[in-house]
């Protein structure tokens, strides 16, 4: 099974290169975040005359996260058991309350429970998003653990966007982030937390760093001049880790007209896929 994560910072804008990396990289399952549309404005066409089912979940420009698969779509779920709100009115109104935003969805796809995840950004370390992050973070891995729990054995792939530089070799310059969000030491204690829960990081043996990077801003000329963070991940189950055969980042996908400024992290897995 290849499975691949992307956050394509607008799937209409991006769908012609979508579906080329599809067929470039014979995708079987892709989580695609920040598609930024509605369900009744996702180009679902595309995917489907390639043989892709494709769950969405989406309300307006911003967030939303989708999975394409080719190889089922099945028990969809669109947040995760316990996921957190925020209330973006705090302290203006009082008949505020918090919204559970378009940032997880799930499905099993050929045997695999995909989790398609975009992570809060935080924005400052004062910033009520920030304690947001933090709080969203903990009822993920307070879900994914419970899950390993009850089975074991469990095939699972928590993907996505996690606006997390885990290690300081995944960020260009220490010295311009520190003191923000992003490399905070609270941010990688709780993506550290996923591994002692038991999930792994595919992607880092087969790419060790530094200078592997997955998000270059398009501003400054970033991406030329190699200025990139490392925030986009794929962490798998024990028993998924286990069947990992390699794992990139597609670079060629941060190059040229029309550009996320993420790339695509690919996983291959001898897995065989549930048809």
């Amino acid at each position: 099974m290849r499975l691949a994560t992307w956050n394509v910072n607008s799937i209409r804008s991006r769908i012609d290169r979508v579906a080329q990396f599809l067929d470039r990289q014979d995708i079987d399952v892709l989580a695609m975040q920040e598609t930024k549309c509605r369900d009744d404005q996702f180009p679902f066409e595309p995917f489907e005359e390639r043989g892709y089912e494709v769950a969405h979940l989406g309300v307006n420009q911003w967030n939303g996260v989708a999975i394409a698969s080719r190889v089922g779509l099945d028990d969809v779920e669109l947040a995760f058991p316990g996921q957190p709100g925020f209330d973006k009115d705090a302290g203006e109104s009082l008949i505020s309350a918090p919204v559970v935003e378009s940032r997880a969805l799930g499905a099993t796809c050929g045997g695999v429970r995909v989790w398609s995840l975009y992570v809060p950004n935080g924005r400052a370390l004062h910033d009520p998003h920030y304690a947001y992050k933090l709080e969203w973070l903990a009822a993920l891995r307070a879900a994914a653990t419970d899950r390993l729990r009850a089975d074991p054995a469990a095939a699972v792939a928590l993907v996505g966007d996690w606006n997390i530089a885990p290690r300081d070799e995944d960020v260009w310059s220490m010295e311009l982030f520190a003191g923000k969000t992003h490399v905070s030491q609270p941010e990688r204690d709780a993506f550290d937390a996923f591994a002692a829960s038991g999930f792994a990081d595919v992607m880092r043996p087969f790419a060790p760093g530094p200078g592997v990077y997955t998000y270059w801003d398009y501003t400054q000329l970033r991406f030329p001049r190699r200025e990139g963070m490392r925030i986009d991940f794929v962490l798998a189950s024990p028993a998924l880790a286990a069947t990992v055969t390699d794992a990139l980042v597609d670079r060629e996908e941060r190059k040229g007209k029309g550009a996320s400024d993420h790339a695509p992290v690919i996983a291959e897995f001898d897995f065989a896929p549930a048809r």
